[in-house]
């Protein structure tokens, strides 16, 4: 073989693997932000699936950048800021904070929400139809179901004149609209009102440690992840010093609580799924209407009905979508 064949072989064989790496696709990465990540495994899975419903498999060809605040809320603009620094794909905000912090952080990285309040009254989105920027995604009304909520507890415990909110402070812009909601809605009824608030474990434990000793009718568990996640602490609380409680997740209800009316947050996740394939498939935020849930669920737990000495109405245990025995 002549020299200059042979120096012609050699590099075409050294550039082979330097093709065949150029040849490899580019996985996008998904940065998914949320409060806590805690007791969320069924949530996690539902957004999983609704990502290979639009063709699109963890670790295969497509990888996620998990950011979890805690619970601290002042952490997650931070957290918004790294994933927009790592150049993520797209951003998914999974609570009214993290979608507040994910549009605070950036106007270009697309973000697809999961909210409980309304897009636009929470400055998200100019309108539901034409969301207009880089953000769009579902609302699952967990705070424009708070009268709903406070009409199934009275109509449950029908002598109640005196219900408790236990509220998390660190979620401002959600107590507020709670507390607003509440506050129309038990003047309708002609209940009175006694906000309790906790932010931590710790504080979780006080604020029963009051409803015990002030002994009111029911109480109204404000929607939000701190309160989701902590929901076997909760319910247990409830249940030990026999106080009727509403929650707004069916996982509540599932961990013990006695009464839980709201979205279903799993296929809400599976809903942002999809818009996240969506988006990674070169859709604009703008041009996707903000998608509402529509699977509502009133879930009763019979089982600690009972434990409360409390008889549900037959009208109500009618209109449940699951009774748990």
């Amino acid at each position: 073989m002549k020299r200059r064949e042979f120096i012609t072989l050699l590099g075409g064989a050294a550039a082979w693997p330097l093709a065949a790496s150029a040849q490899q696709p580019v996985v996008p990465v998904v940065g998914l932000l949320r409060a806590t990540l805690d007791n969320v495994a069924d949530e996690l899975r539902a957004f999983r699936q609704g990502l290979k419903q639009a063709g699109y498999v963890e670790g295969e060809n497509v990888a996620i950048e998990y950011r979890a605040a805690g619970n601290q809320i002042n952490r997650l603009p931070d957290l918004a800021a790294d994933l927009v620094r790592r150049r993520v794909a797209l951003i998914v905000a999974t609570d009214n904070a993290s979608a507040r912090a994910a549009k605070a952080a950036t106007t270009i990285v697309p973000v697809a929400f999961i909210v409980g309040g309304d897009p636009v009254g929470l400055g998200l989105v100019a309108s539901l139809a034409r969301p207009g920027g880089n953000l769009t995604g579902v609302n699952f009304f967990a705070a424009e179901l708070v009268a709903k909520r406070l009409e199934l507890l009275h109509e449950l415990v029908p002598s109640a004149r005196r219900i408790a909110i236990l509220v998390n402070p660190a979620d401002a812009a959600v107590t507020e609209s709670v507390l607003k909601d509440v506050e129309a809605s038990a003047r309708a009824v002609k209940l009175q009102i006694q906000v309790v608030k906790a932010g931590t474990n710790g504080e979780i434990n006080a604020a029963f440690a009051v409803l015990a000793r002030e002994r009111p009718d029911g109480l109204f568990v404000s929607p939000g992840p701190f309160f989701t996640a902590r929901r076997v602490q909760l319910t247990h609380l409830a249940t030990l010093h026999r106080i009727p409680a509403i929650y707004s997740s069916r996982q509540a209800a599932e961990a013990g609580g006695l009464m839980s009316y709201g979205a279903n947050f799993a296929d809400a996740w599976r809903q942002v799924g999809v818009y996240a394939g969506r988006i990674l498939k070169g859709a604009k935020p703008a041009d996707l209407p903000v998608e509402q849930s529509t699977k509502f669920e009133l879930i009763i737990n019979l089982q600690t009905a009972r434990a409360l000495g409390l008889e549900v109405p037959p009208t109500l245990l009618a209109r449940a979508d699951e009774v748990i025995e």
